[in-house]
């Protein structure tokens, strides 16, 4: 980002914040959540449908917990970036292939016990 002639660098709360800003245009609703510690390691919790959701820091792992049975994550991968669980449990995801680059928008979909994985943002291939 150029801010009065300098480069200023923007940091990963400022990437994700925007992309948060865009899905808000876009009418799409999702609820930020918040890692369990500062690697990057999520919980989805609750039970049924879970919901839309926005990681609010690139992701390590992500658990959908017992009960969940449906959602929809937007995150970006950690550049030590371990997977999905269902249930605790590691699973191997469908779809796109997950960049380890801390940059790339992808969602997440959790259906019939199968994380489904999409790119969405321009720097995916």
């Amino acid at each position: 980002m150029i801010n009065n002639n300098r480069i200023v660098p923007i940091l990963r709360t400022d990437y994700l914040t925007l992309i948060g800003t865009i899905l808000k245009i876009a009418n799409v609703s999702a609820t930020v959540i918040n890692a369990k510690d500062v690697e990057g390691t999520f919980e989805v919790t609750g039970s049924g449908n879970a919901g839309t959701k926005l990681a609010d820091q690139p992701v390590k792992s992500l658990d959908f917990k017992s009960g969940v049975t449906a959602g929809v994550v937007y995150f970006v991968a950690d550049f030590a970036y371990d997977g999905f669980k269902v249930a605790g449990t590691a699973v191997e995801t469908a779809g796109a292939t997950v960049k380890k680059d801390a940059a790339t928008l992808y969602t997440a979909t959790l259906s019939s016990g199968t994380v489904t994985i999409a790119a969405i943002s321009p720097v995916a291939d």
